[in-house]
């Protein structure tokens, strides 16, 4: 059976990079990787999440682009980068590496946004010798750092061993999710959005998920359930700003409470009211705003240290969706 295409056209149809390029890891998996926008341009570097691909930031690519360097990348195994036996954080961080390495110039700063595992695998890299290289500042957006199936709120029961249960075997089903039918739809918005989210935002989302082989899904599903990178919050030194939706299932507000406590140097948490955990497409133009301004603070400023930036307080900005 063939898996659904992105959306071709709208808002979330992926435009057409710059140029493409397939980028090596350290234990040979090949990546799929896009960069859009002028080269002379600051650069932002994306990480998208589990079951997505580059299809995920169409729209930030779209608005970014035209004056920004967007450096888009496949997770192994998704969207055009090839299954890998390797499923582990260690793997992640050595692509996201691997990336930065053929992407970015010697010391070359960037602003690297990471979504749901995408997030996770910037708190991988963070001790990494090219991540701390190339970091001017990070944007986490929707993802948590352990206790994912023991938080989720994906089953509508009190949290406890159950709920843990049977979130653990539906989040890591090996079960085919089909083709994009109504009922499909209704499913992943419940699991996955906002409860106002429409039925574009659905649509594009439902398609990018449905594309991700299952044996994919289950492989990194049984990764995230064991997720332990408490340790790697601690490494981020670089300024770091974390986004989340406040009707977001899957990875709840605690998560974002737990990374702004735990962060070294937090510049800002942005509450997204009525949204769910697709936060770049749910919400694309504030998340796109917070992207351009972490970007114009820390990477368009020619010269600027990143760590001399001023710190800003860590409140809690709600916006609405």
């Amino acid at each position: 059976m063939s898996r659904p295409a992105a959306v071709v056209s709208g808002p979330y149809a992926p435009p057409s990079p710059a140029r493409e390029l397939t980028v090596v890891s350290a234990d040979g998996a090949r990546l799929h990787v896009e960069v859009h926008g002028p080269e002379d341009a600051p650069p932002v570097v994306l990480s998208h999440g589990w079951t997505c691909s580059t299809a995920f930031w169409a729209a930030q690519i779209r608005d970014l682009a035209a004056d920004h360097r967007v450096i888009a990348y496949d997770q192994r195994g998704h969207g055009r980068s090839p299954a890998s036996p390797a499923c582990t954080t260690h793997a992640l961080a050595d692509d996201l590496e691997a990336v930065l390495a053929q992407t970015l110039a010697r010391g070359e700063k960037a602003l690297i946004v990471g979504h749901s595992m995408g997030g996770m695998t910037v708190m991988a890299s963070a001790a990494r010798p090219r991540f701390r290289e190339h970091a001017a500042a990070v944007l986490l957006c929707s993802t948590g750092s352990s206790r994912l199936v023991a938080e989720a709120r994906v089953v509508p029961l009190r949290a406890g061993r159950v709920r843990t249960w049977i979130t653990g075997r539906i989040l890591g089903s090996s079960a085919p999710l089909g083709p994009v039918t109504p009922v499909a739809k209704r499913v992943l918005k419940y699991a996955t959005m906002g409860a106002g989210s429409a039925p574009h935002m659905v649509e594009a989302c439902a398609r990018i998920v449905h594309a991700c082989p299952r044996a994919v899904r289950h492989a990194w599903a049984q990764v995230l359930e064991a997720l332990d990178l408490d340790h790697g919050v601690r490494e981020l030194h670089a300024p770091t700003a974390v986004v989340h939706g406040a009707s977001d299932r899957l990875t709840p507000p605690v998560h974002a409470r737990a990374l702004v406590a735990a962060l070294p140097h937090c510049v800002g948490l942005t509450e997204l009211t009525g949204v769910g955990h697709m936060t770049p497409i749910e919400a694309p133009d504030l998340v796109t705003g917070r992207i351009r301004d972490l970007a114009t603070t820390y990477v368009t400023v020619a010269g600027a240290d990143p760590e001399d930036a001023h710190r800003a307080t860590p409140a809690q900005i709600k916006e609405g969706a």
